[in-house]
Order: C-alpha cells, then structure tokens, then sequence
C-alpha cells in the first residue's frame, strides 16, 4: 500500500539520514509531510492503435509532411549501439547542447548506458548522404519504450530528420511488440518542446515530483539560470565535453 510505503521511506530518512527523498509517480499522491517540488508535462503516445490510426492522429504540416520530405530527400534511418553510432550522436548532441547554452552530459554517460543496458538501449541516426544529422536515444522497458534525448544539426532542419526519426520509432517500437512510447517529461516553461510532443497525438499529463519534508529546497547546483550560461555555447568542443564531465552530476 502507498501508505505503508511513504511511512517506510520516512523511516529510512531518519535512519540513514539522508536530506529529503524525492519520488515521482506518475499519479497524484496526498500524505501527511509529502508536497510537490517540481511539476512538468508528461506525454505518451499509445500504440495500440494502427500505424495508419496513429499517423492520422499526428500534426499534418509539423510531421507528416515532415516525414514526407525526409523521404523524398532520401533520409535512411541507422539503428544500433555501436562506438561509431555513439560517436556520431554524442557530435550531434555537443551542437544542440551548445546551441542551447548547456553543458553536455559527458561522453562517459552514454558508453556507460550502452554497456550496462545493452539491447534494452537504441541509438537512431538520421543520414543524409551517410551523415549524421540527428539522433535520438531511447531505452526500453517490459512493453514500453522511453525517449530520452534528442540531438541534430540545426543547419540540416529544412529536412525533416527529427519526425523522421520519431516515426522510425513508432514503426519498429509497434514491430517489436511495444504498447507504448513514453516521450518523458518536458519542463513547463519549455514550451516549443511541449508544443512538438503535443503534435504526436499522444496524451498529456501534469508530472509532480514529491518531497519530505516538504521545506526542504534542492541544494543542485542550477547551471541554467547561471548569468554566464552564454558561455556554454562558446566554449570549444573538447572544453565543453570536459566540462559537461566534472560538472554535469552537480545539475538539479
């Protein structure tokens, strides 16, 4: 029982001191000494329904003709895990963290998810005349398959490479016999990034993380509203990646 578990977790608190604990369920929850921390949209995307049901219910002009165009322009997708694969995503992902004036997560990070999780891990490239121009990394779990990041080349967006990818997903996700595509959480103030989740068709849902006790604030260091973050976005590729190493695990 919830109950029962909130009580146990309070115990552990005390009992190995710990600062706060945090969960994050996917429901709204009401106990004594728990409240929300932080809130965000969550998306999922059924598949259940047909691929033809499933394409009609997404945005005509933001993906499908998208999709579209990525075909005509003759896009092939690459699915996989391999060191050149992780290499060519982590070069996508050092641009769109720039262009984002963020700090990458390091290297290390994704080498260390594809050995440690192996087939349960893909890797996407979008190749347009054998490069790569966008990536995306999914996991899997049990029946559904969870999108966690998204990286391109910003010059290259005229191709559609993203919904492109995002529909390769859906196709071989149903293949292989996933029920559904978890697309994650999105902050609310990220409003392009919520509004491109929404055009999938899928369902939206508040996200509230709880904490106890419920006055304790987060100490993380908050790179993102830093006054320097512009600094990210200059800051040279080996600099960046280093830096995204020594820093990254310290960011709320």
């Amino acid at each position: 029982m919830l109950a029962d578990f909130l009580y146990w977790l309070e115990i552990e608190r005390s009992r190995q001191q710990w600062r706060y604990i945090e969960i994050r369920p996917l429901s709204h929850i009401q106990a004594p000494g728990w409240a929300p921390s932080h809130s965000y949209c969550f998306h999922e995307l059924s598949l259940s329904p047909s691929l033809d049901d499933i394409s009609r219910g997404m945005h005509k002009d933001s993906l499908r003709r998208r999709i579209q165009r990525a075909d005509r322009e003759g896009l092939v997708c690459e699915t996989g895990r391999s060191e050149k694969i992780v290499k060519d995503f982590y070069r996508l992902l050092l641009m769109t963290r720039k262009r984002h004036q963020l700090l990458p997560q390091p290297r290390i990070w994704f080498q260390n998810l594809v050995r440690c999780m192996d087939a349960n891990v893909e890797i996407r490239l979008a190749r347009k005349d054998d490069v790569a121009i966008a990536g995306i990394l999914t996991l899997r779990h049990k029946t559904s398959v969870i999108y966690k990041y998204g990286c391109s080349d910003a010059r290259l967006h005229q191709f559609g490479a993203m919904p492109f990818l995002f529909w390769k997903l859906i196709e071989e996700s149903k293949a292989a016999g996933a029920t559904r595509i978890d697309f994650g959480r999105s902050d609310l103030n990220q409003g392009g990034l919520v509004a491109f989740k929404d055009k999938f068709g899928g369902t939206r849902t508040q996200l509230d993380y709880y904490r106890c006790p419920q006055e304790e604030s987060s100490k993380s260091l908050d790179l993102q509203g830093l006054r320097f973050r512009h600094v990210f976005s200059v800051l040279p590729d080996s600099i960046s990646s280093m830096a995204g190493r020594l820093i990254y695990r310290h960011i709320g």
